[in-house]
C-alpha cells in the first residue's frame, strides 16, 4: 500500500509561524497535543487518512513552529487562536478535534473561543488541575516541577512530573553483561522543546480554567476521553471531574495517556468509533 500523500507547509500567525500538515480526503479532524508535535501523531494521522482529512500542526513554540520572540509563554488561549487561524487558513471547518494532555486543554480552549470552528472535541486526560478539590496541591507540584528543571536536574524534573502525574516510571534493566554504552548525545530540538515545556507551557496548561457554562452551552460536541489504563492518574482524576462537570460519561479508549502514540493500530479503531458517533 502506497502512503498517503502528506502536504506540509507554514503559516504565519500572531507572534509565530506554525508548521503543519493536511494528509487524506474525507471529514476534517484535527489532531493536537502538547507539547507533542505533528510527528507524534503522524502514525495515527497515516492510519485515519484512509477516510478523513487530517489536520495535524506542531504548537507554537515546539519543533517546526517557531516564535518571534523567543520564550514567550504558551497559552490554550493562544494555541487554540492558532488552531482558528489554520482552520481559516484552510477554509476548513467545523471540524472534529482530538486532543490529548495539553492538546486537550487547546481543543477545549477552541470551543470556548472559537465555537464556531468546532463540531466535536474529543478531550482526551486534559490536566486541568482547576477541576480538582487540591488543585493548591498540584500548582505547587508544578512550581517544584519547573525549579527542579531550572536548577539543572533535568531527570529529576521528570520523576517529579510523574510521581505528580501519578505514571508509573518505566523499568530500566541492566544488561546482563554488564552496564549499557554511555547514551548517545540528547538530540538538540528535543533539549529546546523538552526547555520549553517545562518553562513556557506547563505552567498555562494545568491552571486553565475551562468555562463549563460556555462548553455546555456551544454547538460542539465535548467528548471526555479516558486510557483504560490510566485508571488512578492525575489525568484520570481530571478527566473525571471535567465530564462531572458537563454532565455527562467519561468514553474510555485502549492503552494509556499516550496510547495514540504508543499504539496508533488499537487506538486508530476506537478513536474512529467515537468520530462515527459524535
Amino acid at each position: 500500500m502506497n502512503p498517503t500523500p502528506v502536504t506540509a507547509d507554514h503559516l504565519k500567525v500572531p507572534g509565530a509561524t506554525l508548521y503543519y500538515e493536511v494528509r487524506g480526503q474525507g471529514p476534517l479532524v484535527v489532531l493536537v497535543g502538547a507539547p507533542m508535535h505533528a510527528a507524534h501523531f503522524a502514525p495515527l494521522a497515516a492510519l485515519l487518512a484512509d477516510d478523513h482529512t487530517v489536520l495535524t500542526t506542531d504548537p507554537r513554540g515546539v519543533n517546526r513552529s517557531s516564535l518571534d520572540v523567543p520564550g514567550q509563554d504558551s497559552t490554550p488561549q493562544l494555541r487554540a487562536g492558532d488552531l482558528s487561524r489554520l482552520l481559516t487558513h484552510l477554509d476548513a471547518g467545523p471540524a472534529a478535534v482530538f486532543g490529548s494532555s495539553g492538546g486537550a486543554v487547546t481543543a477545549l480552549a477552541l470551543a470556548v473561543a472559537h465555537p464556531g470552528r468546532v463540531s466535536t472535541v474529543i478531550a482526551h486526560e486534559p490536566p486541568l488541575n482547576r477541576l480538582l478539590d487540591d488543585p493548591e496541591k498540584h500548582d505547587a507540584a508544578v512550581e517544584d516541577i519547573i525549579a527542579t528543571y531550572v536548577s539543572g536536574d533535568v531527570a529529576g524534573a521528570w520523576a517529579k512530573f510523574m510521581i505528580n502525574a501519578n505514571i508509573p516510571m518505566p523499568d530500566f534493566e541492566e544488561p546482563a553483561d554488564g552496564p549499557a554504552d554511555a547514551p548517545a548525545e540528547p538530540d538538540p530540538q528535543q533539549v529546546a522543546d523538552e526547555r520549553f515545556w517545562f518553562l513556557h507551557e506547563m505552567r498555562g496548561t494545568t491552571r486553565w480554567q475551562p468555562d463549563i457554562a460556555a462548553l455546555r452551552a456551544g454547538p460542539a460536541s465535548i467528548v471526555v476521553g479516558i486510557g483504560e489504563e490510566s485508571a488512578g492518574q492525575l489525568c484520570d482524576r481530571t478527566s473525571i471531574a471535567l465530564a462531572a462537570a458537563l454532565g455527562t460519561e467519561p468514553t474510555y479508549f485502549p492503552g494509556g495517556h499516550i496510547a495514540f502514540a504508543d499504539d496508533p493500530a488499537g487506538f486508530a479503531p476506537r478513536l474512529r468509533e467515537v468520530l462515527r458517533e459524535n
